[in-house]
């Protein structure tokens, strides 16, 4: 059996990854605002530091501590021995937020930089990706299908 360690490090996992989670929930939903509102200059410069703030003071960090903690509680817990095909695809699934959150980084240079063409429906659909990804995530943790 592990010691609390390992019950504290899936706790602050699970609290970072919520904290990341919620800025890929929302960031997306500010472009939406953001994009719709490009003629108001005032509020532009609102969204812009709301962006910026919620990038830098929450996802990047909770995205990173999210990370570094799965990463530990597989080699501790001897995950990586013989990793099953259900953490296989939970990595996977996490790549692809990887993935998605590198690409609200770089919505939030274009929208920075004045470049960002992208209508907000667009960032409507968009904003559907995290969710479809937490669901595989949740599914495959809690019930390792494979």
């Amino acid at each position: 059996m592990m010691g609390d360690g390992y019950g504290w490090l899936k706790v602050l996992h699970v609290l970072a990854m919520i904290s990341w989670m919620a800025g890929l929930f929302y960031l997306p939903r500010l472009f939406v605002y953001h994009s719709e509102n490009k003629s108001n200059s005032s509020l532009i410069a609102v969204f812009l530091v709301m962006e910026r703030r919620l990038l830098k003071a929450i996802m990047r960090p909770a995205g990173l501590v999210t990370v570094v903690t799965g990463l530990v509680l597989i080699h501790l817990g001897g995950w990586d021995q013989a990793m099953p095909v259900w953490l296989w695809l939970k990595l996977l699934f996490v790549a692809g937020m990887l993935v998605f959150h590198g690409v609200l980084e770089m919505h939030a240079v274009r929208f920075r930089t004045g470049r960002e063409t992208r209508p907000g429906r667009y960032f409507r659909i968009v904003n559907e990706v995290p969710t479809v990804l937490l669901i595989a995530i949740v599914v495959l943790v809690i019930l390792k299908p494979f």
